[in-house]
């Protein structure tokens, strides 16, 4: 890349880094009012498959539906949104937005021993160093009196561990199994739609369907705006590992996590002690370490791409 490329694409990846960051707070928001989490993953997939519609159809991009390809969206859907974001939108609840934003962090690293189980990579004692100093942030943040007011709830810090478990799961069945010859774009669409059909009895029958009929006010336009958000900006991911390759674009992990910290004070107005920065450079040290080779980090860096979902 030239220089003015190298300038562009870093722009473009702190824009990418902000726009993931700033959905972490807004979650917060959306959870204020007592939505329940599976209404939650069935307006989220919905909106997305109506934003997904809305990019893939004007760019003639069709959506297969041959017997692999809903197996792929089926499980995609379920490991990449449906089970994580239940965790996550609960764990928000009882969570600073900017702890949700550290243990989202921990995606790279939870990677790591997943691809080491499924046989997708090799042992490295680097990368073990590096799993062991996002596990050494996590202790940092459940120690007592992290928190400026009260102790975190060390339960809901493992719940919300859970999404970032299966976003890691998510990225290495790409690596070992592939996505049947479909694009990020198709996969996304498919699954958002599939996840769709799935929550609406889910949610309709566990009592928290949400009512669009409503008055919108910072929650709904705050749950509606982070959907949002991550379409547009997993798109334009995408499109940077076009055209910057995918070792550049999964820098997004250091970003996403700095700005949701960021956005978290500017917006709620978060305040954290010191060991939670600690824990943040733990954290940081922990996704250096555990970097993995060149060509499997495109199907991790697809599930770093989903943790704003």
């Amino acid at each position: 890349m030239t220089r003015r490329e190298v300038l562009l694409y870093s722009l473009f990846l702190a824009l990418l880094g902000a726009g993931w960051g700033i959905t972490q707070p807004l979650t917060k928001i959306a959870v204020s009012t007592g939505y329940q989490h599976f209404g939650l993953v069935f307006w989220q997939m919905f909106i997305g498959a109506v934003v997904m519609a809305g990019i893939c159809l004007p760019r003639g991009i069709r959506l297969p539906l041959h017997r692999r390809a809903l197996r792929l969206y089926l499980i995609i859907a379920l490991i990449g949104t449906i089970l994580p974001n239940s965790a996550s939108f609960q764990a928000a609840v009882h969570l600073p937005s900017g702890i949700l934003s550290l243990l989202l962090s921990m995606v790279p690293m939870w990677a790591f021993p997943v691809a080491l189980a499924l046989g997708n990579d090799t042992f490295q004692w680097r990368r073990l160093l590096g799993l062991l100093s996002g596990l050494v942030g996590v202790l940092l943040i459940v120690a007592p009196g992290t928190d400026l007011s009260l102790d975190l709830p060390v339960f809901w810090i493992f719940v919300g561990m859970i999404s970032g478990i299966f976003y890691a799961f998510e990225g290495n069945f790409v690596a070992r199994w592939g996505t049947e010859g479909l694009s990020a774009f198709q996969v996304l669409w498919g699954s958002s739609i599939i996840g769709t059909i799935i929550m609406a009895p889910v949610a309709w029958g566990s009592g928290q369907f949400i009512d669009p009929r409503m008055t919108y006010g910072a929650p709904e336009w705050s749950f509606v705006a982070t959907s949002v958000i991550h379409v547009f900006v997993y798109a334009g991911y995408v499109w940077l590992v076009g055209r910057a390759g995918a070792v550049f674009a999964v820098q997004v992990s250091y970003l996403v996590t700095g700005f949701g910290l960021i956005w978290a004070k500017l917006i709620l107005s978060e305040a954290y002690a010191p060991l939670i920065w600690g824990a943040l450079g733990a954290m940081f040290l922990g996704m250096y370490l555990v970097q993995p080779r060149p060509k499997v980090v495109l199907a991790q860096a697809d599930a770093i791409g989903d943790t704003a979902r």
